[in-house]
């Protein structure tokens, strides 16, 4: 008796310790969180703002195909971060699974890869909530509204990661519902139920649409669509705070991938159908101009260019929040290995990694002030050095799955204690990867072309590439890291 209440006691001072000092994140977040974080995170400016663009470059149907390769290649993408994910649930995500599956030093480089961009990032929606927030209060400083934002996202992350769900869930169901009215009301106006007209598919005939330009137009269009796709992976580094990820990974990528591909090919199909590809209004990246604004417009419905303007803000909002929640995990579980100083893996009370969401915070902060010195040199190259970012890690999560199920079978283990098999293994990370690289190596393929190569343009599109190889190889040669062979690849979960 006496035994059995000592060990009681001392169970009851050990759950309080590590309430107190918790190790391990908090599994707050739901399925429905999860699904929307993912799919949230691939419809922002790049479908509200420069599907536009892409329709007007390469006509509606080669701005169709091309975001249908890069669906497909994400699709693929996240199948196998599912399949990784699902087994082994962890913050760190690709930059975890490379130092287990491949080489530590890959897991440095796409750990510090990863959360570079997403600090960034923060700094490019704050500048860009500015823009939004001038098109009702032209008269207002920045610096007013990018403060007020940045206190609104860190406290989002701050408070708890059921917070950050909440939020992220919001968010993303105010753009998830715009585009579904959008695709209703548009497709209304094709057949004359709505609006003065009813087009049809007369725009499809207009000079040498769908297809504008050729392959090269399509080209540029890829990048702009995988710029569009980026955020998905989110899925991988939200595993780690999911309540239950086996059952919970699965259904997003299901649900998420066909969603993505309905909505913007469906919203792109809308556009092109609706407005010419000729029409130079969709070159445009303004809200005014913005080609939901425009068909809302259209429809006769009132305040549209506001009404777009809020939900771009949201949009933009999710982004920042999403952000901050994934380059913030990614710092604490750097600092967890090792890889980052250790006071960055300290959590509080509530499982938030407070230490690393303080240090993005200050990094984001600052790049953001960048942009107000030397006519926003700085600024620029840091946008531009990040701009390859979320390329590699897409090349890193194929990589990770083509090692981890090679291993997985080298072990002797069975397929069959995956909870979540990836299909077409192993066409589909080699797949990924061949047109993920395809995508980087093409950035600015056009500096190459001409009488004269463009130097400054390589050099300002490719940045990201020579410091991603340098933090690598550097981690390398410093470590002594050997690539793992596969059957001594680390798979316990």
């Amino acid at each position: 008796m006496q035994t059995a209440r000592v060990l009681k006691e001392t169970e009851y001072t050990n759950d309080t310790k590590q309430q107190q000092n918790p190790t391990e994140l908090k599994r707050g977040l739901k399925s429905r969180h999860l699904t929307m974080i993912s799919l949230g995170g691939t419809i922002g400016t790049g479908l509200f703002l420069a599907s536009g663009g892409a329709i007007h470059s390469a006509g509606p149907g080669g701005a169709i195909l091309s975001y249908l390769v890069i669906g497909v290649m994400v699709f693929f993408l996240m199948q196998g971060l599912a399949e990784m994910g699902a087994y082994m649930p962890v913050a760190g995500s690709f930059s975890t699974y490379a130092t287990k599956f491949i080489d530590p030093s890959l897991g440095f480089a796409l750990g510090w890869n990863y959360w570079y961009n997403w600090a960034i990032t923060i700094a490019a929606e704050l500048a860009a909530v500015t823009m939004i927030m001038k098109f009702w209060f032209p008269d207002t400083p920045s610096f007013i509204w990018s403060g007020i934002f940045l206190v609104i996202m860190f406290l989002l992350n701050y408070l708890s990661v059921k917070g950050f769900g909440e939020a992220e869930y919001w968010f993303s169901l105010i753009k998830v519902v715009t585009v579904i009215i959008f695709v209703i009301i548009g497709t209304f106006m094709i057949f004359g139920i709505m609006g003065n007209e009813a087009p049809g598919f007369k725009n499809l005939t207009i000079g040498d649409a769908p297809f504008h330009g050729g392959f090269m137009s399509m080209l540029g269009i890829f990048m702009a669509a995988g710029f569009s796709f980026q955020g998905t992976e989110l899925l991988g580094v939200a595993a780690g705070e999911t309540e239950d990820p086996k059952k919970a990974i699965p259904r997003a990528v299901k649900q998420v991938f066909w969603r993505i591909l309905l909505f913007y090919v469906l919203a792109i199909l809308v556009i092109g159908l609706l407005i010419p590809y000729t029409n130079d209004k969709l070159a445009s990246d303004t809200i005014t101009v913005s080609p939901f604004t425009l068909i809302f417009q259209k429809a006769g419905i009132a305040f549209a260019a506001s009404i777009m303007n809020a939900v771009i803000l949201t949009a933009v909002l999710s982004a920042g929040n999403s952000g901050m929640y994934a380059s913030t995990r990614m710092l604490w579980d750097l600092a967890r290995q090792g890889k980052a100083p250790q006071f960055l893996g300290k959590l509080n009370k509530k499982g938030v990694p407070v230490n690393a969401l303080i240090a993005t915070t200050l990094v984001g902060t600052l790049a953001f002030l960048a942009s107000f010195f030397g006519d926003g040199t700085v600024y620029i190259w840091l946008l531009n050095a990040s701009g390859m970012s979320g390329f590699i890690a897409w090349l890193g999560i194929a990589v990770c799955h083509y090692r981890f199920r090679k291993a997985f079978i080298a072990q002797g283990k069975d397929l069959s204690l995956l909870p979540y098999k990836a299909k077409f293994f192993p066409f589909g990370p080699i797949f990924a990867f061949a047109v993920c690289g395809f995508v980087v190596l093409g950035q600015n393929y056009s500096a190459f072309m001409g009488d004269h190569i463009d130097w400054n343009g390589i050099l300002v599109s490719y940045i990201g590439l020579p410091l991603f190889l340098l933090v690598w190889l550097g981690y390398k040669f410093t470590k002594k890291t050997k690539m793992i062979p596969l059957e001594k690849c680390d798979l316990n979960n």
